[in-house]
């Protein structure tokens, strides 16, 4: 990193406005994830809804004023990616050895991860806002379709699965070890307590949709067909065909609705 870049990232992360969005986009999250567990749960009853990140913000557009507070989720969830991306940028060097060097860009690479995933749910919501209404399973068939459509597009495609996959084993390990309390300033009372089972409960449950869509992923990758990917909506309709589905599929969705809460806590405890 340039001397330049990392002065510019040392200034924006003292900026107090961006501490505030910042905050204000982990509330935005928690709400986004408080509307998924909501159809989730919706689906799981028997009704019929686009329980994932689009039919969220769908369901605010429908409401009152929605158009205006789909744009104030938009900046707050940028301003949340643009943090991410400046603490991946000062991720502190963790020893001269190799060993450090590995730690300071695996830190890197999640904080940078963390800012794409932030600024994609903020272009999903300005899209909405706009009057798109995109389908994320139709989408991700779509990227599925053109990923296996060029040389070595299987491995390529199996890689982004397992990455997805992964990613879910992270959350829940987090949720398990309750490595998210490293990065807040939890308050030891009942609701600190509160805000740390909501947190095991929310990792664990969001970590358990992610894998399926990683597993649904490598389906399409092996299977060289691009119907099988889907998204956190496919996600959920995946859990149905497996025994007891619509209780499976009932329990991730209290548990999405248990991170959404988390989140809005982690707006007030969250170190920044």
């Amino acid at each position: 990193m340039t001397d330049s870049v990392k002065d510019a990232a040392r200034e924006a992360e003292s900026s107090r406005t961006l501490h505030v969005l910042a905050r204000a986009g982990y509330a935005a999250n928690g709400l986004v994830h408080v509307l998924i567990g909501v159809l989730v749960l919706v689906v799981a009853f028997g009704g019929r809804s686009e329980s994932d990140q689009a039919g969220a913000f769908k369901a605010v557009a429908a409401a009152p004023l929605g158009f205006a507070v789909l744009w104030v989720l938009a900046i707050a969830l940028w301003a949340l990616a643009l943090w991410h991306a400046v603490e991946g940028v000062l991720a502190p060097a963790r020893g001269g050895d190799a060993k450090g060097l590995a730690r300071k860009w695996g830190v890197r690479v999640s904080e940078w991860g963390q800012a794409l995933v932030f600024a994609a749910l903020g272009v999903i919501a300005a899209a909405v806002a706009l009057g798109a209404r995109p389908d994320a399973d139709e989408a991700a068939q779509g990227a599925s379709r053109g990923v296996l459509a060029i040389p070595g597009g299987p491995f390529l495609l199996g890689a982004v699965g397992l990455g997805v996959g992964i990613g879910g084993v992270v959350f829940v390990v987090m949720g398990v070890r309750r490595s998210f309390e490293n990065k807040m300033s939890i308050p030891s009372s009942p609701l600190g307590d509160g805000v740390k089972i909501l947190g095991i409960v929310g990792f664990i449950a969001k970590g358990i949709a992610l894998v399926v869509v990683g597993v649904l992923l490598l389906v399409s990758a092996v299977t060289v067909d691009p119907d099988a990917a889907a998204g956190l909506d496919g996600a959920i309709q995946a859990l149905f065909d497996l025994p007891y589905g619509a209780w499976l599929a009932g329990v991730v969705g209290a548990g999405i609705i248990a991170y959404g809460v988390f989140c809005f806590f982690r707006a007030g405890f969250a170190r920044l």
